[in-house]
């Protein structure tokens, strides 16, 4: 789909995405929510979100290692599309609804869906962190997620560009810059250590993607 059309839909796509989502332990989309999808996307669409069910179906009792590697590999299969090409806007951060539906994203829209549904499966927010990198190999900014066995572990990575997941110190390609979660802020450096710095709020991408996600709450 052109970016014009995406960019004139944008709207009119976010406001009967209605989506049920809790961090208790649940993937919950409304009836409402897969009939539109089904009608306006096409089964394919439907079928991604059903499968998105699934694999919390699937994967919210398993040990962690294989949760990390479901996730990362479910999310891997959508197509990248820069912000301005999928939405018409230098940087939109989208939800997981979104990116399932209309199947394509960048990797701040990876990273944070993949974060989502592992909190969902009830993995503690303190062992997650996503991370604003620098891809040296690449020369542009980057978002992965990070996922720590405990506070000062070597953390796993969980990127979309590669499938394995490896640990931060085998990724000498990517230079840590900040990280966040839902409980705060975090300057990295490549040294490893991280030094707290506020509340993710300060982040303007991250206080509208909970907003998006709190009113779909209220339908």
């Amino acid at each position: 789909m052109a970016t014009a059309t995406w960019s004139a839909r944008r709207h009119s796509i976010l406001i009967p995405l209605v989506f049920a989502f809790s961090l208790a332990g649940a993937i919950e989309l409304s009836d409402r929510l897969m009939t539109y999808v089904l009608s306006e996307f096409g089964q394919e669409a439907h079928q991604r979100l059903q499968d998105w069910q699934r694999l919390h179906q699937l994967a919210r009792n398993a040990p962690i290692d294989r949760q990390l590697r479901l996730v990362n590999s479910f999310f891997n299969r959508i197509p990248f599309v820069s912000d301005i090409q999928h939405w018409g806007e230098e940087d939109y951060w989208a939800t997981p609804v979104e990116l399932l539906t209309t199947n394509g994203g960048d990797c701040e829209d990876f990273s944070i869906a993949k974060y989502l549904t592992l909190r969902a499966m009830g993995v503690p927010d303190e062992e997650l962190r996503i991370v604003y990198v620098k891809a040296l190999e690449l020369n542009q900014a980057h978002m992965v997620l990070a996922w720590y066995k405990t506070p000062d572990a070597d953390p796993l990575i969980l990127d979309n560009l590669i499938n394995d997941i490896k640990p931060a110190s085998q990724r000498t390609d990517l230079e840590p810059v900040y990280s966040f979660n839902g409980e705060g802020l975090w300057l990295n450096r490549s040294s490893g250590e991280r030094s707290r710095i506020g509340d993710a709020q300060r982040l303007e991408h991250w206080q509208d993607l909970n907003r998006r996600l709190t009113e779909s709450l209220r339908h």
